[in-house]
């Protein structure tokens, strides 16, 4: 199994260097770290006083992958969850912040398994994510990769700006759905038919 310095390193390697994107939520952003998580932190690359544009400029790979391992991992309590699910859940938390705990919560409560989804990890979600991985041991893994893939289309779909992430100029799956599939057993990847049917109604 990877380490989780393992796993952030293939995150870090899948966010790229840094982007500006002025469709992007998230602003200005270098391995997958924004300015906000920067500021937040207080990381003062630059030693000016202040946390800007260029201290998420000057960021490492190292100093990227250790954030995550530390504040996007360890400290949400992911590294609580199952092994099944952590590569995944990691990498959707880096891309979406709680919404990743969310949607896990809300996947095991479809499975009969209540629980708040209030994106923490507390006692009551590990023992819910427990039953339903002992439920389907070999299928939780892919229903929360399917779930991730369902929230980045309903997210395109409710902001047309976002879009983009979801689908290429000329209509092939886009970062956000390649991403969720790489946590899924190639059987259940939409095809590229099944793709464009899906955001058919996109302008």
């Amino acid at each position: 199994m990877k380490t989780v310095e393992e796993i952030a390193a293939e995150i870090v390697a899948r966010e790229g260097g840094f982007v500006n994107d002025p469709d992007d939520p998230g602003g200005a952003t270098n391995f997958g770290v924004t300015l906000a998580t920067m500021r937040r932190l207080g990381l003062d690359r630059t030693k000016d006083g202040r946390v800007d544009i260029r201290d998420v400029k000057a960021l490492t790979r190292a100093q990227a992958q250790s954030i995550f391992v530390e504040h996007y991992f360890r400290r949400p309590g992911l590294s609580e969850l199952p092994a099944m699910l952590q590569a995944s859940a990691f990498d959707m938390y880096v891309n979406a912040g709680v919404n990743a705990v969310k949607i896990l919560q809300k996947l095991v409560t479809r499975m009969g398994y209540h629980v708040k989804d209030d994106g923490l990890i507390g006692p009551l979600t590990l023992a819910a994510v427990a039953k339903a991985g002992a439920a389907a041991p070999d299928h939780l893994a892919d229903a929360y990769g399917i779930a991730r893939r369902n929230y980045y289309y309903a997210l395109a779909d409710s902001r047309p700006a976002s879009r983009k992430y979801a689908r290429t100029a000329t209509g092939e799956k886009g970062g956000w759905i390649r991403r969720a599939e790489e946590f899924i057993d190639r059987k259940y990847h939409l095809s590229l038919a099944e793709h464009r049917v899906r955001i058919a109604k996109w302008a």
